[in-house]
């Protein structure tokens, strides 16, 4: 099982670093939400899950699963929803504006003014 979840959090940050790296901003987009989803799932797994135990302690209960990592993973799931729609309004923004949703600069803009 350990074995199974480490290679889905390989699996997406590699494939979010991938595609973060590209140069078009629905690329990178996708790879933040990728790199949101394994970060999740590696909060979400340093609480050791534990099966039909209590997440706070009881009178009487001798075995707990931690709340933290849930509590953390909660609020990390609404601020990537929130950071998501955020950078998706900027890429719509500029793809509106330029015409393009390339991430690099135009060629007129690299080269600088001319002589």
């Amino acid at each position: 099982m350990e074995f199974l979840i480490a290679s889905a959090i390989g699996s997406l940050t590699a494939a979010g670093v991938y595609l973060s790296l590209r140069k078009r901003s629905f690329a990178v987009v996708l790879g933040m939400t990728l790199l949101t989803y394994a970060t999740n799932l590696f909060l979400f797994v340093t609480g050791r899950l534990v099966i039909d135990q209590p997440p706070v302690l009881r009178d009487g209960v001798t075995a707990y699963t931690d709340p933290l990592p849930q509590a953390l993973v909660l609020t990390a799931i609404v601020i990537s929803f929130g950071m998501t729609a955020v950078v998706v309004m900027m890429a719509l923004g500029s793809f509106i504006e330029g015409g393009d949703d390339r991430i690099d600069l135009p060629r007129r803009d690299r080269e600088g003014p001319s002589a």
